[in-house]
Formats: structure tokens, C-alpha cells, sequence
């Protein structure tokens, strides 16, 4: 996981927060679901299309949350 760490969190919209590794690629989303926070990883293939639930946080693929808390939520996803 240091490979993505730290993570950062950018805003779409009230819903929705990329999920950014340290070296900037996108590699998932935050989305407000049903009032919980759901961890949607995201990959891309050689020819830059999307591979939803893919990704170097595959195995986190639909974590939920209670809060959009961005230290704990990152600490959950890419632990040391």
C-alpha cells in the first residue's frame, strides 16, 4: 500500500470525493450512498479505460464509512 500513500480526497460534488494516491493518479471514489460513505476503487487498462472495482485498492472495493472523515478513511484504506 506505500505505494498509493497518502491518499487525498477531491471534491466532485456534496456526494461524490476522488480518491487520489501520492503520486496524484485517481484511483477510486467517496460516494454517499443510502447515508453511508461507500469506497468505490477504480483502475485503468493499457488503453486508459476504466476498470471499476479495479485498481491497486481493489481489495477495499465497497468499504463503507459513517463519516466522510478523511484521516480515518484513508488510514482504513491503505493501512501501514
Amino acid at each position: 500500500m506505500a505505494a498509493v500513500r497518502p491518499l487525498t480526497f477531491s471534491k466532485v460534488n456534496d456526494g461524490v470525493y476522488r480518491v487520489l494516491a501520492s503520486t496524484g493518479d485517481h484511483i477510486g471514489n467517496l460516494k454517499l450512498i443510502g447515508g453511508q460513505w461507500k469506497f468505490k476503487a477504480v483502475g485503468y487498462g493499457s488503453q486508459g479505460e476504466v476498470i471499476p472495482g479495479g485498481g491497486p485498492l481493489t481489495n477495499r472495493h465497497n468499504t463503507t464509512f459513517a463519516a466522510l472523515d478523511e484521516p480515518v478513511i484513508a488510514a482504513a484504506l491503505a493501512p501501514d
